[in-house]
């Protein structure tokens, strides 16, 4: 037993330990919102998907979402790290472990697997257990956000910058003191040369994604009519220097062409589907390191307020899509428009005019900063509603098992 009273201890944005309970609650919550279809397909014709990068942000929404409300089994896939006698597990430790037990309970055969998605190690394991446990695969979703990724082939390792393409971005940003004060501040981020262009695609791009898809098409494992979504962002033009049009950019870019070749290839393959799913804005654990993005959320929140669409409710669209409740709606790109809602001309008006308002004195008035600090905390399951941060908790929470 290894209970103790957490207590958040952060560095800006990033925050040293996790909160099981909160961790726990907050997948909870999530499940409960979700709205379960009134005639769900369960058992043996229960769709089998797998989902990379199952324990964080929108991949862990497509895993809830996919759960409660598709009545998928299957696989999910993270990366993360278990607790130690010094500090709790990561975050996504403590949301795989509950999201485990939910599905449990909801009679879902769900195996999760931690380790390196990027590796053919990884790949082989995950399409043995496929192979063993379902004999055919529906439904993949690929949510992976890493700093570096190591080319199982060659050994190169590449690592990820978060630059502008062509000319120095200056932008507005928002960070937070000791105290918890909001500060508005303008930085520079000086352009990327060619090489730190070409490792971010390496990283972000669609290269592993079509290597997933290779790998389980040459073990025979793709179903008659698979499909599979990779989830991306395009954002507003107040941070398309330094997202859309920079690094990042570059890596959605080809993440986009990937998605073309391969559902041409899927088409004959096996009639089968290959998109990007182009999701709204969210607080994140890799999206809150991104220059800009930050103060653009927050603002966003207070113009729309509740108006803003969750993670799980997207992914729960973008569900009902993939498996035939809806059409398969994609725009003249072949990408799954689930950002909508945030980048209509009278939305992205307002957020601009706030944008150019911004300062450390006007940004309480412009922007939902109460519920932006409470949203990063909850990354990290603190500041969840229900939940006792006065009591000790146990951190030596067990990775869950393959049943």
């Amino acid at each position: 037993m290894s209970e103790r009273i957490i207590t958040p201890r952060n560095r800006g944005f990033l925050f040293l330990d996790a909160h099981p309970a909160g961790c726990t609650r907050l997948v909870n919550d999530m499940w409960r919102s979700v709205a379960a279809r009134p005639a769900e397909v369960l058992g043996e014709d229960a769709p089998v998907a797998l989902v990379i990068g199952s324990s964080s942000g929108y991949g862990l929404a497509a895993t809830v979402a996919g759960l409660a409300r598709a009545g998928i089994r299957g696989v999910g896939v993270s990366f993360e790290k278990a607790p130690t006698e010094r500090r709790t597990g990561t975050a996504g430790w403590y949301r795989t472990a509950a999201t485990a037990e939910l599905a449990e309970q909801a009679g879902r055969e769900m195996h999760f697997l931690n380790g390196d998605a990027f590796s053919d190690a990884m790949k082989d394991q995950v399409a043995d257990l496929i192979e063993e446990r379902f004999g055919r695969l529906d439904h993949l979703i690929y949510s992976v956000a890493a700093p570096r990724r190591t080319d199982p082939e060659t050994g190169v390792t590449y690592a990820s910058a978060l630059k502008p393409i062509g000319a120095t971005a200056r932008t507005q940003t928002l960070v937070f003191d000791e105290d918890g004060k909001p500060d508005v501040r303008e930085v520079s981020t000086e352009p990327a040369d060619e090489d730190e262009i070409a490792q971010t695609v390496a990283v972000m791009g669609g290269t592993d994604w079509e290597r997933w898809v290779s790998h389980l098409a040459g073990r025979g494992l793709l179903a008659q009519g698979f499909s599979t979504a990779a989830l991306s962002y395009i954002g507003s033009p107040l941070t398309a220097d330094i997202y859309r049009q920079g690094t990042i950019g570059a890596a959605k870019a080809h993440l986009e062409r990937t998605a073309r070749t391969l559902d041409a290839r899927l088409g004959e393959l096996c009639g089968g589907r290959a998109v990007t799913s182009v999701n709204g804005a969210a607080v994140t654990q890799s999206s809150t390191a991104i220059p800009g993005i930050a103060l653009y959320t927050g603002l966003l929140r207070g113009v729309l307020g509740g108006d803003m669409v969750s993670p799980v409710d997207q992914l729960s669209e973008l569900w009902d899509q993939l498996t035939g409740v809806r059409p398969l709606e994609t725009d003249e790109e072949g990408r799954v428009r689930l950002d909508t809602w945030e980048l209509t001309d009278k939305v992205q008006d307002a957020v601009a005019e706030r944008w150019q308002a911004a300062t450390t004195e006007t940004i309480t008035d412009l922007a939902d900063l109460d519920w932006f600090r409470g949203s990063v905390r909850q990354l990290y399951g603190f500041s969840v509603p229900g939940v006792d941060y006065s009591a000790s908790v146990e951190t030596d929470v067990a990775w869950p098992a393959s049943r």
